[in-house]
This record gives structure tokens, sequence and C-alpha cells, in this order.
């Protein structure tokens, strides 16, 4: 199985830097990321992946401070760069949206980044799904959602272009001849599209990889086309096994149309969980995080993933059903998991709050539970394997790598070593010919 780890400052939990355990005032320091990133790969996990946004909230500051998502983070692409030389085997992947940075700039910082890791660069490429991100960027609320996925295809096969601007051999730094590079191997990207018009091409060196793993996380319809299309890593929805095989089965099931083998696309669900030597201790630390997490956190929570304020309404009553807009403009199969838990489990706004896990499997266990639960899902294809969301950093990742990772290596269902240097050799994806010398 693929193991990926989502690493959040101090965790995914809302109260996570309130934790103990948690460094909270290391956010900004490298060296503590250098250490997560060291576990991580002692652990023989496949990617270390930072999420972003290009965006502070500024509204509600009074409840944010009290779960302060993305109000104090570094921009993912640079340090990961100061990460590479911390590290020798674990891909490294960032966020980086297609709705406010252009093709060159995204294919160059890439470029760069699997040049500086040999070969271990991954990006996903999202196209963003709030409206503080936009307003950075000169613009009221987001364009709607089927403009911004075409906007991506476009961005992303424009990427692609510039990462095939040189042969992998076009440098040949023949001093004797003054021939720095073969100009036959020098292709000039030429587009003029919908939302991009350029000509040039990339001022470095093929990627060691070809093109740096592609990962996506959409699960609307758009989303899911343009995954089995071009994504190598998509990050699975449904936190229950039948919502989780529905999704694998439709995303696999697009991918011939597009002259793609299954295998090449690795579906990795969201996993968090709380370890215990029993269930009965996991449980008390479980209580515990949420306790740290005040309610109208977590009913801002549902508010911004629902795209309604639920701020105003008594916690201890269930959520109008009227409450529920007549559509997402953002993360569609979080809205709907909200708006199916409104319909039909007649929760209070209060027991929502505590129930909603954004399509994550949050679990309470055993590490010999955990592992259960995770060959269970492999064998029903549920997944290829695990986006790990830990509950607090790092501590609930060290305790995942060092009591689960060898229950999982004792049964044979996962690595003991990392096959090769680079990402997509460690996940076994076929090398990517330049499209220009075919």
């Amino acid at each position: 199985m693929v193991l990926s780890a989502l690493v959040h400052p101090h965790g995914i939990y809302k109260g996570a830097w309130r934790h103990p355990d948690a460094e909270a005032d290391r956010v900004n320091d490298v060296e503590y990321y250098k250490k997560v990133a060291q576990l991580c790969e002692r652990g023989l996990l496949d990617l270390f992946f930072i999420a972003d946004t290009p965006a502070a909230r500024t509204d509600n500051l009074d409840i944010w401070t009290r779960s302060p998502l993305f109000q104090n983070v570094m921009e993912p692409v640079t340090l990961l760069a100061a990460l590479a030389g911390a590290t020798s085997r674990i891909g490294l992947g960032a966020t980086v949206s297609t709705s406010f940075f252009e093709p060159y700039n995204i294919a160059r910082q890439f470029a760069s980044l699997d040049h500086i890791t040999g070969g271990r660069a991954a990006w996903n490429v999202v196209t963003s799904a709030n409206d503080y991100a936009a307003r950075n960027f000169g613009l009221d609320r987001l364009p709607p959602h089927g403009e911004r996925y075409a906007k991506a295809r476009e961005c992303l096969e424009l990427v692609k272009s510039y990462w095939d601007t040189w042969d992998q051999d076009a440098f040949v730094f023949d001093k004797e001849k003054a021939i720095y590079f073969d100009p036959k191997k020098f292709h000039t990207v030429d587009h003029k599209g919908a939302y991009f018009t350029v000509h040039g091409g990339l001022n470095i060196a093929r990627p060691p990889q070809g093109h740096p793993v592609i990962i996506q996380a959409g699960a609307s319809e758009s989303g899911k086309e343009l995954a089995a299309q071009t994504a190598e890593i998509v990050f699975g929805t449904g936190a229950e096994p039948e919502a989780a095989k529905a999704f694998y089965s439709d995303l696999k099931g697009r991918m011939p149309k597009f002259g793609r083998d299954e295998s090449q696309l690795f579906i990795l669900s969201g996993l968090s969980t709380v370890i215990g030597r029993t269930r009965e201790e996991a449980k008390e630390k479980f209580e515990y995080l949420q306790s740290l997490v005040p309610v109208e956190v977590k009913v801002m929570a549902l508010s911004n993933d629902l795209e309604v304020n639920l701020l105003d309404l008594p916690l201890d009553e269930p959520v109008p059903v009227d409450r529920i807009p007549a559509s997402s403009n953002l993360h569609q199969a979080y809205f709907n998991q909200i708006a199916d838990m409104i319909r039909g489990q007649k929760l209070t706004l209060r027991e929502m709050a505590n129930k909603y896990t954004r399509g994550s499997k949050a679990m309470c266990a055993t590490a010999n539970e955990v592992a259960d639960f995770m060959e269970s899902w492999i064998e029903q294809r549920c997944c290829d394997g695990f986006m790990l969301s830990p509950a607090v950093v790092p501590g609930s990742l060290k305790e995942f790598i060092d009591e689960v990772v060898p229950v999982l290596q004792e049964r044979g269902i996962y690595k003991t070593a990392y096959k090769g240097k680079t990402l997509r050799e460690n996940l076994g994806l076929y090398p990517v010919a330049n499209k220009n010398s075919l």
C-alpha cells in the first residue's frame, strides 16, 4: 500500500496546537519540519505532503484565533526545497493553485524542486476552494466551479509542455566545441487558449522525473474526469467502505477512455488515528483532543464547507433542511457530506459539529485494529493506500510509525525499504516520455 502524510503544522485536529505535546511556537522553524519529514522517512512513507491556500482568514478572527487554519504557514514549495537536504528518499509534495498562479511559474517551481530533491517532487493540482484566496488576487469570489476546472485543465497541459521544453539529454556541456546545449533538443511552447496565451520555454533542464508526480483531490464530475485523465495520486473520498468503493470504482473506471492503465493511479483514503494500548485508552485520548476545540470552531468549519452561516442556530436542535444551499461552488464532496447528515441523520448542530471529519476516517483504536482496518480497505478495493492526517504532530505520527507500520510489515503488506531514488520509482509509475520526441 502507498502511505502519505498530510502534515499540518500541529496536526489535523482543530485544537491540536493546544495539546501539551504540540510545539506551537515552531511553525516557522524549518528545523521543526525537518524533524517531521525525517520521521516520515524513517517510517518509509512515500510522500510528505503540505496542503496550502494562498490566503489568510479576514473575518471571524475571534473564532479563527482559537483554531488558526493557514493563519501562520510558510509557502510550501520553498519549505519543501529546504527539506530536500534533510531527506533522501521520501517524496515531497505541495499544493499550488491553478486559479491564481501562472503555468510558467508553476512549471519552474516544481522543475526546480525536482532537481533539488533528485526526482522526488509532486504537485497537487487544485483550483482553490475559498473566497479568501480569490480576494487576495483581485476577485470578489471564486469563478464558477466548472470554469475553474476548465482553466485547471489548460494550465496543467501548459505546465507539462513547459516540462517538455528540453529533451532529457539536451544539455551536452561540450567545452571543446563550445556547445552548451543541443538546439535541436529545445522545443518552444507556443499556445493560445481560452485562459492562457504564451510563447516561450522553460529555462531549466527537464526535471529528473520527466514530470513531477501529479496529485489531485477533486470529487466532482469535473474533478474526477481531470483526475482520470491526468492524476497519479488522488485523495479519495468516503469515510465508510461503500462510499469509498464507489468512488474508487468510478474513478478507475474512467481511465481506459484516456488510454491509461489503472495501476498508474493511486487512490489514497484519508485516515486520522488516535492510538492507545486499548480502545478505551484511545477514546480517552480522542475525547481530550475534542475538548481542546471550542464548539464555535467546529460549527464554523461546518458553515465554511456547507457555504452558509450556521453560527446563529441553536446548538441542541437539528439544522433546518432549508439552510442547505441549492449548490456548492467550493468543496462539493464536503458539501454533500454535510447535506446528507442534515437530511438523513437528524443530528443536532452540536452532534454534527462533533461528528464531522471532512470525508476522512477517524479511528480510536489499538495499533492492531488500525492495521486490520487498513488491510481490509485495501482488500475491498476501497483504496490503494492512505493519506495519513495525524491528529497531533509529531506525536500521533510517531505513534503510527512506531506501532502500526511494524504490524503492516509483519503481515507482508507494507514495504521494508524504498525501491528507488525517485518518487516515480518508489510508486512504480511509468517514466514520462517527452511528447516532442515521440
